[in-house]
């Protein structure tokens, strides 16, 4: 059963995010390397892009309450992308997630269009796919999502 954690973050009430925070995105990826190349490409894009290298890290700060969209390897070690979203929807974020991952497979890809995923991205992709998808996040209302 997935804890909830909600006693980690404060939701409001759905209001909007000030216009510094529209562009806020929130990257969890181990690999040190891609985490940095991820950050880059959406700094360069004009996106404010905060990292953490594991669920676990990223459920001890308070970062997904300035989060206007989530960028979530699926294979972490510890909680998976996959069960990070879980808890964090049931803590009661409302955020668009783009899903990454280094290992394809039909599984994931249904399991991240069942829970409304902006975009499922294999590794390496270019940074322009990531790009538009985030793109897309940020335009949606929120609570909104698209199928990929």
């Amino acid at each position: 059963m997935l804890q909830n954690v909600s006693a980690f973050f404060t939701f409001g009430a759905k209001q909007a995010l000030p216009e510094e925070q529209k562009n806020v995105v929130v990257v969890v990826e181990d690999d040190a390397s891609a985490s940095r190349a991820i950050q880059r490409v959406l700094r360069a894009a004009g996106f404010f892009a905060i990292a953490f290298p594991s669920a676990e890290a990223l459920l001890k700060t308070r970062a997904v309450t300035t989060a206007a969209c989530l960028v979530l390897d699926i294979g972490l070690p510890g909680l998976s992308g996959f069960e990070l979203y879980q808890r964090l929807i049931e803590a009661g974020a409302e955020l668009p997630v783009i899903f990454i991952t280094g290992h394809d497979n039909s599984l994931g890809f249904e399991r991240a269009r069942e829970v409304g995923a902006i975009a499922y991205l294999l590794k390496p992709f270019p940074g322009r796919e990531l790009v538009d998808a985030v793109t897309r996040a940020l335009s949606l209302e929120k609570g909104m999502r698209l199928p990929i």
